[in-house]
Order: structure tokens, then sequence, then C-alpha cells
């Protein structure tokens, strides 16, 4: 007999559901020597605000910095050169309280992979790429969309045997960014 892998993940979540991982508040901190993709994120939307013109390479040197600076000055609020939560709500365009609002907080363990760690199919069929998450079909349904801080909108499009209960998997297009990104407890905002 013959099961997809829908069905798979689904039973496998089924069955282990009383396992799930302990979660802490999700927290930006990108100052002077900080590497990686939360970096590479503050780069592109102080670029995206003009505060910006160097390389988003996900590393924060003093161009970052006093990037930060100019825009924590623009905004009214403490001029320190490290993209804290605060800064970063500001920064962030998607990060607003509408979207905070209208969906329901989630705290989860956080890990990342790509299309290099897979067969680069989810298990609805689709690409891997970033925009999509893997979840325990019993917590966050396949189809569902939610918002993640510091990374944007995704899908639950995924599922996978060691993600059960409050854990997902957030796809990125490269190898590198999922290894940036690494574990993280944070907290997601389920929108539909």
């Amino acid at each position: 007999m013959r099961f997809g892998k829908l069905t798979v993940c689904a039973l496998i979540s089924a069955i282990v559901m009383m396992f799930s991982a302990s979660a802490l508040a999700y927290g930006i901190m990108v100052k002077e020597g900080s590497t990686g993709a939360d970096v590479v994120t503050v780069q592109a939307l102080l670029k995206e605000k003009g505060f910006f013109s160097g390389e988003e390479d996900g590393v924060c040197g003093k161009d970052t910095v006093e990037a930060i600076k100019k825009f924590q000055a623009s905004e009214g609020l403490e001029v320190d050169g490290i993209c804290g939560p605060q800064t970063y709500r500001r920064l962030d365009p998607y990060d607003n309280e509408k979207d905070i609002a209208t969906g329901r907080p989630l705290y989860v363990h956080a890990t990342a992979y790509s299309p290099e760690e897979t067969s680069g199919v989810t298990a609805m069929g689709t690409a891997v790429r970033k925009g999509i998450i893997a979840s325990d079909p019993s917590v966050i349904p396949m189809g569902t969309r939610v918002y993640i801080p510091g990374y944007g909108e995704a899908v639950a499009e995924d599922c996978g045997g060691s993600i059960v209960g409050t854990i997902i998997d957030i796809a990125f297009d490269t190898h590198a960014e999922a290894l940036a990104f690494g574990r993280q407890d944070i907290e997601i905002y389920i929108l539909d």
C-alpha cells in the first residue's frame, strides 16, 4: 500500500504530537561585528529606505552601523547604531501592527533549509524556495499563511518527520542563507 508524503507526515505528526519545542520571544540584534541572515535583511531594508549604499554582504561593519544610526535619528529613536527589536519594528515595512494584530501569535522553534539539502520539492509538490515553511500539519495546516518577523510572509507547503509540534523549518534559496539563520526560538503570526 502506498502513502503520499502528506499522509505520512500527518501520521507521524499525530503519533508524536506530544513532543514540542520550548519557545522564547523573538528578538533581532544586529550590531557591529554581527554576521548572517539578520544582517543581510537589515542591510536590504536600510538600502530600500535610502540609508545604506553598500553591499548586502551579511557583515555589520562601520558603514552598516552608520546607516543604522542615520535611520534611528530620522525616526527619533535612541541613536546607538544597534538594530534591536524597537529599531527593527520601524525598519521592516512588513513588521507592523496590522500584520501582528490580524494574526494569531505562535511561539515556535525554527530551523532552516534550502533546496540543496532536499529533493527540491515540497510535500505539496511545489519547489522548495524562500517563502515557504515546513510545519506539523496538525499545528499549522498545509496552505496556511504565516508572518515571520525578519523574514516576511510564508506559506506552509512542506512537512517532515522531525517537524513535530511547534517546530517549523523555514525555506531559504541557498544553503548559506539557511546556515546563517541556524536555529532560533521565535514568535510567528498565523494569518489564515
